[in-house]
C-alpha cells in the first residue's frame, strides 16, 4: 500500500534454455527466503500454463517460531496488486461506454467537488488517476525519515477497529501539496485507486467487492479470493501473521490491521498464489481487455519507482515483478512476458516492510532455470 508497492523488476534474460519446472525447487526456493532478515514466514506457487508445478512454505505462521509452518495454499493479502484488478474493471466499464479515459473526476463523483476533498478535480481525468500522474497526495504516507527514507503510515498502525470510509482516506489528502499538474508527472498515490472505487461502485450501483467477483474472480475462478474493506475482517483460514514496531521499538502482531485502511480500491484484496496467478496470467495474455485499454496500463510513464530488484539475466526470458507492501508484509507476484509462468510469494515480516532487502530473483532461477542456477 505504501510507495514501494509498484515493484517492478526485469530479470533481464539470454536465450530460453530453461530446464522444466520441478515441484521441490519451490520449497527449497521458499526456504532460502524464509532466511531473510526480517522474514517471519513465507509461502509462495510456481505455475506454468495454468498449471501448479509446486507450492511450498517455510519459517513459521507466528514469532519466534510459533504456531507451526504456513499453509502452502494460505490465503494472503496482495495490497496493491489490487490495484491491477480495480484498473481492469475500470476499463471494462470503458469498452462497455460507461465511462471514458478522459472524463473527469469532478463529472464522475461530484461529491469530491461538492465537499471540497480534491483541489482540480474538474481537470483531473481518469487516464491519469489509473497511471498516478493525476497530482493527488496520497492519504496513506506519513512524513518521511530524517534520513529521507520512509516513515510511518499517517494513521495508527495498531487501530484495529474504526471503520474508515473511503471518503474519509480521500480527505485526508485534502490538505497536503499536490504532487503535480494533472498529467505532469508521475507519483503514486493510494487515493487515486480509492477514487476509482468510488466511481465504479456509482456507476455499476453495486459495492466494489460485487463488481470484482463478478467481473473477475468468478470467471477466473479465483474461488479463495475476495475483497476486505470493513473491521474486524481478518484473513480467512490459517494463515501468517506479520509484525510492526511500535513507539518503543515492540513488535506487536498487525495481523488483524484494519480493512478499512486499506483504501478498498487501492489494496484490499486477500487471495492465494493460485488465485493471483490466474489473474496474472489473464491479464499478461490480453484475455481481460482489449490491447488499446491494456495499453493504458502497460504503457507506463517513465518516472516509476526504482526496482528493488535485478536478476542476473539467465532465466529464459524477462521476469516483471508487481507487488505491495504495508505494515506486516510484502506481496509479490513475478511473471514472464508472456503470461505463461508465474510464481506468486507472500512474506509475513517483523520489520518494517522498508528495512527488509527482497531478492527473489535467485528463487525465479532456482524455480524455472534449475540448471542456470545450478551453474
Amino acid at each position: 500500500m505504501a510507495a514501494g508497492v509498484a515493484m517492478l523488476m526485469m530479470a533481464q534474460a539470454g536465450p530460453a534454455t530453461a530446464a522444466p519446472a520441478q515441484a521441490g525447487n519451490v520449497q527449497k526456493a521458499m526456504e532460502e527466503l524464509a532466511r531473510i532478515p526480517g522474514v517471519v514466514g513465507v509461502v509462495g506457487g510456481a505455475y506454468v500454463d495454468g498449471r501448479s508445478v509446486g507450492l511450498g512454505s517455510a519459517g513459521s505462521r507466528l514469532l519466534d517460531g510459533k504456531g507451526g509452518r504456513i499453509p502452502a495454499d494460505a490465503r494472503f493479502p496482495i495490497w496493491s496488486q489490487t490495484k491491477q484488478m480495480v484498473a481492469t474493471v475500470v476499463l471494462q466499464l470503458v469498452e462497455e461506454g460507461e465511462l471514458g479515459v478522459d472524463d473527469k473526476l469532478g463529472d464522475l463523483l461530484p461529491v469530491v467537488v461538492e465537499k471540497d476533498l480534491v483541489t482540480r478535480a474538474d481537470e483531473i481525468t481518469v487516464r491519469q488517476m489509473l497511471r498516478h500522474t493525476s497530482g493527488i497526495p496520497d492519504w496513506w504516507a506519513g512524513k518521511p525519515n530524517p534520513d529521507g527514507s520512509e516513515g510511518d503510515p499517517s494513521f495508527d498502525v495498531f487501530d484495529f477497529t474504526t471503520h474508515y470510509r473511503p471518503l474519509d482516506l480521500v480527505k485526508w489528502s485534502r490538505d497536503r501539496p499536490r504532487t503535480g499538474e494533472p498529467g505532469e508527472k508521475w507519483f503514486y498515490s493510494n487515493t487515486n485507486y480509492t477514487l476509482l472505487g468510488l466511481i465504479i461502485e456509482r456507476l455499476t450501483g453495486h459495492d466494489l467487492a460485487t463488481e470484482l467477483h463478478t467481473r473477475l474472480f468468478g470467471p477466473l475462478e479465483m474461488t479463495r479470493t475476495y475483497l476486505r474493506v470493513k473491521p474486524p475482517e481478518g484473513i480467512k483460514g490459517p494463515h501468517g501473521h506479520g509484525y510492526y514496531p511500535d513507539a518503543d521499538g515492540e513488535l506487536r502482531d498487525v495481523d488483524r490491521f484494519n480493512a478499512s485502511l486499506t483504501g478498498a480500491g487501492a489494496g484490499g484484496v486477500v487471495s492465494t498464489a493460485h488465485d493471483v496467478s490466474a489473474f496474472n496470467r489473464a491479464f499478461t495474455q490480453g484475455r481481460l481487455l482489449p490491447p488499446e485499454l491494456q495499453r493504458v496500463l502497460t504503457d507506463r510513464p517513465p518516472h516509476g519507482l526504482r526496482p528493488r530488484s535485478e536478476g542476473n539475466g539467465r532465466c529464459g526470458d524477462d521476469f516483471s515483478l508487481t507487488g505491495g507492501l504495508a505494515p506486516g508484509s510484502i506481496a509479490m507476484t513475478l511473471y514472464s512476458a508472456d503470461g505463461r509462468r508465474q510464481l506468486a510469494v507472500s512474506f509475513t515480516l517483523s520489520a518494517k516492510p522498508s528495512a527488509v532487502e527482497l531478492d527473489v530473483s535467485k528463487a525465479v532461477e532456482a524455480i524455472f532455470c534449475p540448471s542456470s542456477a545450478a551453474s
